[in-house]
């Protein structure tokens, strides 16, 4: 009979112990972080390098020269004048200019 208490001891342990409980939750509140004031202001960068500026294209060709025009036509010759009407016609020409 001694084993059997014993038996019965080690089993109703074993029961009890197995039996499923709800674990106890406890919520720690996170510390909230505000933002402080602002910093100095910072040193100002290096300046970066020049980018790639490209190839110079090629020089074109000189054109080709034009060719020469006709010569125009040789106008007609005009009536000969009459003699002995006694009209003459002077025709002054112009004065050189004035240098200074």
């Amino acid at each position: 009979m001694n084993r059997s208490i014993l038996m019965l001891a080690l089993v109703a342990a074993l029961g009890l112990s197995a039996c499923e409980r709800q674990p106890t939750v406890v919520t720690v509140p996170a510390p909230v972080a505000e933002p402080g004031p602002a910093g100095p202001q910072g040193e100002p960068g290096v300046q970066g390098n020049t980018g790639y500026t490209g190839q110079t294209g090629a020089q074109g060709d000189t054109g080709y020269t034009g060719e020469t025009g006709q010569t125009g036509e040789t106008g007609e010759t005009g009536q000969t004048g009459e003699t002995g009407t006694g009209t003459t016609v002077i025709v002054e020409p112009t004065p050189p200019p004035k240098t200074n």
